[in-house]
């Protein structure tokens, strides 16, 4: 039934709407200083209300100082630039599945509290003695190496290290290919900035990766999801996506996927470069998670040789979140432009960060430290499946590489309310919703086991489940 005749919703209701849609145009960049507002009749058309709906809006947000009204000739946006607000921009959702929801609960978590849902290691897995044992190396360094800018591609040894290091993946790159940046995030927002417009359309998996929702909606892009299989993204649904949206950029998790766990298989990677090069599609590769895994998966990069496939990593989830280092490795004809994007954007390198990654990969410990993890992270991974079946959760992919569980709750459980209900008693979840952009993981939970080893977890995830809604 149309709006304007449905009694059941008061009229300063609809007149908040209006005001609401407004704000979140303002707020997402598509209604700029001195832009006109559609007219009181296309308006009241579009959003399905009555004229006199619309203009008790418009009035309103005059009075606010919101927009600007010229007689005879309509309402403008006012002001100066509104502060991006990332919140209003994109389908409105529940906090509990906004894809900033994890974050912010888990870097602003305290000490007590429990972290199932967050994305890095506990401090205490990672390699401390290494950690302190480069830093006084890094310490003894000459002044130039203390306290100079790095050059725009990054310390030249780490970068002949990396290009060694991918070669073991059947990466082909030369140092030269290869531009050092604060973290893999930092790489995605470059590239980002270097290969899209607002507007612009940019696949991804669902579910996918929280936060290149939240960095693709930050760059205005429009994104687009296809299913994730247990072998890679659904092909005939990924051609599908390319034929209608004709997307600029594909980003992607090959190795092991997050949050599924799953691994990229052979097949479906070449029929994937296929669609790419028929589509003239660039695809990130972010690489992030390569030395979790136990047995070497196919790099789409590897297969494309660098052409159309941009790798990215950091070392932010197996040596130290607190040392931000990343990297992208790209076609040689991008490097220059991506070179005076970065200048621009941070202008020089981290050298000390860049410093103390080199040191640690070299002397032998990085090795030993990721040797003993991946054994520690098996058992934490049949450990924690097990703790979840016992509770009726099932894991998508039994026993996957890496972190990651990506489980299904129950029927009729929702994991969102879960999720707040646990926060009440300090233990942070992951919902599946903020990996999806079509909203169908509602089912599901995502598990760091590293941070699953306290029994209350699966207390409180239990009793928050037969809690009725």
């Amino acid at each position: 039934m149309d709006k304007q005749t449905t009694g059941s919703e008061s009229s300063g209701t609809l007149v908040e709407g209006v005001m609401a849609t407004i704000r979140q145009r303002i707020a997402a960049r598509s209604l700029t200083p001195g832009a006109q507002l559609p007219s009181i009749r296309a308006f009241a058309k579009s959003m399905r209300v009555s004229k006199s709906t619309v203009v008790e809006a418009y009035e309103r947000l005059a009075a606010e100082g919101v927009i600007r009204s010229r007689p005879g000739s309509g309402f403008y946006a006012a002001g100066s630039l509104a502060p991006l607000s990332l919140a209003e921009i994109g389908p409105r959702l529940d906090r509990a599945v906004d894809p900033l929801w994890i974050s912010r609960q888990s870097l602003e978590a305290s000490d007590e509290m429990l972290k199932p849902g967050c994305g890095w290691l506990p401090a205490s897995w990672m390699p401390q003695a290494g950690l302190r044992r480069a830093l006084r190396t890094v310490a003894r360094a000459d002044d130039v190496a203390l306290a100079d800018y790095s050059t725009p591609l990054g310390l030249p040894p780490l970068r002949q290290l990396l290009a060694r290091r991918m070669a073991g993946h059947g990466i082909e790159a030369s140092p030269e290919q290869i531009m050092l940046t604060e973290s893999g995030t930092q790489a995605i927002d470059l590239l980002c900035r270097f290969l899209i417009e607002p507007g612009d359309t940019v696949l991804v998996d669902d579910p996918c990766y929280f936060n290149f929702h939240a960095l693709l909606r930050a760059h205005r892009a429009k994104v687009v999801s296809v299913p994730y299989t247990p072998s890679g993204p659904d092909i005939d649904l990924f051609a599908q996506a390319l034929a209608e949206h004709r997307p600029r950029l594909y980003i992607t998790n090959s190795a092991i996927h997050n949050p599924t766990g799953a691994v990229l298989s052979p097949v479906t990677a070449h029929r994937l470069l296929k669609l790419a090069d028929q589509s003239e599609l660039t695809i990130v590769e972010d690489d992030i998670f390569a030395d979790f895994e136990h047995a070497p998966a196919p790099r789409l990069a590897a297969f494309d040789g660098l052409s159309r496939v941009v790798h990215i990593g950091s070392f932010s989830k197996t040596l130290s979140a607190s040392v931000r280092c990343g990297f992208i490795a790209a076609p040689r004809d991008w490097i220059e432009p991506l070179t005076d994007l970065k200048i621009a954007t941070t202008f020089g390198g981290g050298r000390l960060a860049a410093e103390l990654v080199l040191t640690l990969l070299k002397d032998g410990s990085y090795r030993k430290h990721m040797d003993l993890l991946r054994a520690r992270l098996a058992r934490a991974m049949g450990e924690t499946g097990a703790r979840l079946k016992a509770i009726g959760i099932t894991p998508w992919i039994d026993q996957p590489a890496g972190l990651f569980l990506w489980c299904s709750l129950p029927d009729g459980v929702d994991a969102a309310e879960v999720a707040r209900r646990a926060l009440a008693d300090n233990i942070v979840l992951a919902p599946g919703n903020a990996f999806s952009l079509s909203g169908t993981a509602g089912r599901f939970l995502r598990f760091n086991v590293a941070q699953c080893t306290d029994e209350r977890i699966f207390r409180v995830i239990e009793a928050a489940m037969a809690r009725p809604s």
